[in-house]
């Protein structure tokens, strides 16, 4: 498999089924257009995955996302209203670390089941619906304006990989990757500086650098779904088992959310001129 820049990608198994035999995202083999030939009995713990396992999974982790983040947000504007950031502070700090160490569980021991994908799911909708429920209160309707972003640079990206616009080479996956790695680094840096005092203009508002720096990871962010897509794509016509739909499901999820949290920041930035 082609090396992805999601860690969550680079060592899914490869299933017992012929490669080729369930279809991708974007190649119809047979059968019903778009699924590929009929599907091993539903209640097989060993079925290769299907783009059915992929969609519903994700929907089902991106889904408890929303709940408990919508959940989490109401209740930090109320909390923020109040004056009282201590509470708020904790969520965001217990749900990063939280969802951090969840993440670490999954990538490493390569972890494929619902109750550790839908745990670090909840685990970020209490980091994401934290920091939302303040800047929602601080910017009424960027919420909203940041969910929708995040949804429709995610379909345009889906439109690109499914149409072939943009095609998943060696060379883009590196180019990606190498990206990945130099905003990694300058967000490491820009933090260990911080608490010298030091202020790159990365994440200041007040500077453009940081307008450039939010556009930048937005654009990253947006390409990783490619080699995303490729990966899932090539674990569903290599047989990887159903139960990946999960981890599958996971990796998504971690491309998501950093997608959500640079718009959300983009956006702050840009209704606090």
């Amino acid at each position: 498999m082609r090396t992805s820049s999601n860690p969550a990608f680079r060592n899914l198994p490869t299933g017992s089924a012929a490669s080729g035999s369930y279809a991708g995202f974007n190649q119809p083999q047979g059968g019903v257009p778009g699924y590929g030939p009929p599907q091993a009995p539903a209640g097989s713990a060993d079925r290769p995955m299907t783009v059915d396992d992929v969609v519903m999974k994700t929907g089902a982790a991106l889904g408890v996302t929303l709940v408990v983040g919508i959940i989490t947000a109401i209740w930090a504007q109320g909390q923020a209203a109040a004056d009282a950031m201590g509470p708020i502070l904790g969520a965001m700090i217990g749900g990063m670390l939280v969802g951090l160490v969840l993440s670490l569980i999954i990538i490493f021991k390569q972890i494929a089941n619902a109750p550790m994908t839908l745990a670090y799911s909840a685990a970020e909708g209490v980091f994401l619906g934290a920091i939302t429920g303040v800047f929602e209160l601080m910017f009424p309707g960027i919420a909203l304006q940041a969910v929708l972003g995040t949804a429709a640079v995610f379909v345009v990206m889906l439109v690109v990989y499914k149409t072939g616009a943009v095609k998943v080479t060696p060379k883009l996956t590196k180019w990606i990757i190498g990206a990945l790695g130099g905003v990694a680094i300058l967000m490491l840096l820009n933090l260990v500086l911080g608490l010298f005092g030091v202020n790159m203009g990365i994440r200041d508002a007040s500077s453009p650098l940081a307008y450039i720096f939010s556009i930048v990871c937005i654009g990253i962010a947006a390409f990783s779904f490619l080699l995303d897509f490729d990966m899932a794509d090539k674990a569903i016509r290599e047989g990887v088992p159903a139960k990946f739909a999960w981890y599958v499901a996971f990796g998504l999820m971690t491309t998501l959310v950093w997608l959500y949290l640079e718009i959300l920041r983009l956006l702050s930035y840009l209704q606090s001129d």
